[in-house]
């Protein structure tokens, strides 16, 4: 006999809400709830590019609080102005080294980017 897709609810009186009922079955835990700002802010992604692998994350203009230079057009990146934040992932000191050493670039200037040396 197949299988069916219902949903198994308890009767009343068998595994209802209290003590142990459900205490060690699987998926069981409690869920976190979800951060929609972290979620809404973006996963970092991962760039090939000639001049190395990069970290991009894209910041949105509601949590850029603060004013930055832009490292191609040593101009602001004011706030409220949405944009990247770029690392190197194959810093020669490690991830965490890269992490330190994130700039904040206007998303048009990391896109039409020079791959020169400077």
């Amino acid at each position: 006999m197949p299988r069916s897709n219902r949903p198994r609810r308890p009767v009343s009186g068998k595994g209802a809400v209290s003590g142990r009922a459900g205490a060690g079955k699987k998926g069981s835990r409690e869920v976190p709830e979800l951060d929609l700002e972290r979620a809404r802010a973006g996963i970092a992604r991962r760039e090939s590019a000639p001049d190395g692998e990069w970290m991009v994350r894209a910041m949105t203009a509601r949590n850029a609080e603060k004013t930055y230079i832009c490292p191609e057009c040593s101009t602001a990146v004011p706030p409220g102005v949405a944009h990247l934040v770029v690392w190197k992932d194959d810093h020669l000191f490690g991830a965490a080294a890269g992490l330190a050493e994130r700039r904040h670039w206007h998303t048009n200037c990391w896109m039409s980017r020079s791959y020169r040396y400077r």
